[in-house]
């Protein structure tokens, strides 16, 4: 059977980071919200079913696979990591993986209270002043300083076609690509200073989208494009210098 991906419908979000990783490993699944309402898809569906899935999700993106029902970003890639030759055979190795990944989510936060610093469930017109604060530490401290990490980590590998864990492409590395294509997307001009700094990064996501599924899913309409409706939101005024 194929798997199910839950997640909302038109938006990339934290379920991107879950389609990539079924998309690299060539998995057979169904996004289905964005189904339409006559098959069963759509945002009101994706309500409906979480109100009685066993266990109960928190929030999507939410898994169905292998007769499990997996909810947490990190959570499901590790499944789709050990499942289908994405993360490391050993313990030692898969725990790495997740920690990278959990380092990444760490980062998606921050990335997402750039442009809702006060809630998210105010309008950014109406907490703009704080954004433009946030946006500020976050382009002059806090991205450097992750995407430095990550940079470290590389460059200690040897920077020189592999991954965070080695050779072998893992879940972690497509996720980083999708971190640095939206921090690229919301922050060009930070990114553009940054450059120079993060050889390495900016090699691996190079690496990542000449990945033959990963090109091909990318040119698709499977790939739903960045726009302000998701977590990576342009605005000008964020990426002021």
């Amino acid at each position: 059977m194929a798997y199910e991906l839950h997640y909302w419908p038109g938006i990339q979000g934290r379920g991107e980071f879950v389609r990539l990783a079924l998309e690299d490993a060539g998995v057979d699944y169904v996004d289905v919200a964005r189904l339409s309402e006559a098959d069963g898809g759509g945002e009101a569906a994706l309500v409906n079913w979480m109100d009685f899935a066993t266990p109960p999700p928190f929030a999507p993106p939410i898994l169905r696979a292998k007769g499990h029902t997996i909810a947490q970003t990190a959570n499901i890639l590790e499944f789709i990591g050990r499942h289908h030759d994405l993360a490391p055979p050993d313990e030692d190795g898969r725990m790495w993986v997740n920690q990278l990944q959990l380092t990444l989510a760490d980062l998606v936060a921050e990335v997402h209270d750039t442009h809702h610093p006060i809630s998210s469930s105010t309008y950014y017109e109406d907490q703009k002043d704080a954004a433009l604060a946030r946006a500020k530490a976050f382009r002059e401290e806090r991205m450097p300083k992750y995407l430095g990490y990550f940079e470290r980590i590389l460059q200690g590998n040897g920077a020189d076609g592999g991954g965070l864990a080695g050779a072998a492409i893992t879940y972690a590395d497509l996720s980083l690509f999708q971190v640095t294509r939206g921090l690229q997307y919301a922050f060009p001009k930070a990114m553009q200073a940054l450059a120079p700094k993060i050889p390495g990064v900016l090699l691996l996501a190079e690496q990542v989208q000449r990945r033959r599924r990963i090109a091909s899913y990318l040119k698709s309409e499977r790939r739903v494009p960045f726009s302000e409706e998701g977590i990576f939101r342009h605005y000008p005024e964020l990426d002021a210098n």
